[in-house]
């Protein structure tokens, strides 16, 4: 009787071990993703001057932006997208082609209504508007060639300057320090998002956690590299390469 009441103790004792120590293992291998932001309507946008399309969210703390028909957020270092601006967020693992045409100061620029020394008339866009017109007004650069982003005799940067603030940003992004830990964890767990392993989601479920990889031959760094003394690449290749974008 003795042995079956230490037998009974002993496997209570390790089930209360082993359920702490497996929920530690599962929070550790979780999928991480972006906390929510929550909206009671749909967010207006702010289209950045210097860009290609690129509209961004101005009245909440993170970075939230639009383009090429996707909502895009970097978060602890990596980058996740989604058709949607607060569910369905995917991993991204790479940094998508538009950021590094984004100013870093658009925020202080956004709030002084000016832009680099020109006052910026920007335009509150509804997200219905948005929607609607994003495909034409990206194909024909209309914020640029006939609205000039609302920024009042202002020029857009020559396809060479833009190119050296490009490679300048890439270097300022690749030396924060949750980028250096994001990508040290990638190479010490190929082929699994930051947080933990990839957990197919079952049939009918919506896959709001997936892992992407990089198509078949591309570059998966998508690392700018900076241009060569008397070389530029014209801006007829620079919009081909734009419309060709993550997609």
């Amino acid at each position: 009787m003795k042995k079956v009441l230490f037998g009974i103790l002993l496997l209570v004792s390790a089930m209360v071990v082993s359920v702490p120590v497996m929920a530690g293992v599962e929070i550790s291998v979780g999928i991480s993703l972006p906390p929510p932001i929550v909206f009671g309507v749909p967010p207006a946008v702010v289209v950045l001057p210097d860009t290609n399309g690129v509209y961004v969210v101005p009245n909440v703390g993170a970075d939230l932006f639009f383009w090429n028909g996707w909502w895009w957020r970097p978060w602890q270092g990596g980058w996740y997208r989604s058709r949607y601006y607060n569910r369905g967020w995917y991993y991204y693992n790479r940094v998508p082609q538009f950021y590094y045409d984004v100013d870093p100061r658009w925020r202080e620029y956004y709030r002084d209504r000016d832009w680099r020394g020109h006052p910026w008339v920007y335009q509150n866009i509804p997200d219905r508007e948005l929607q609607r017109n994003w495909r034409g007004w990206q194909r024909n650069r209309y914020w640029e060639r006939q609205r000039t982003w609302g920024v009042r005799d202002y020029h857009p940067i020559p396809a060479r300057q833009r190119q050296e603030f490009r490679y300048q940003r890439q270097q300022q992004y690749e030396r924060r320090p949750e980028v250096v830990q994001h990508r040290q964890w990638i190479r010490e767990h190929p082929g699994q998002p930051q947080g933990g392993r990839y957990q197919r989601p079952a049939q009918g479920q919506n896959r709001g956690q997936r892992y992407e990889r990089p198509a078949q031959g591309e570059n998966r760094g998508q690392r700018y590299e900076r241009p060569q003394q008397g070389q530029g690449r014209g801006r007829g290749r620079q919009e081909r390469e734009g419309r060709q974008g993550d997609r």
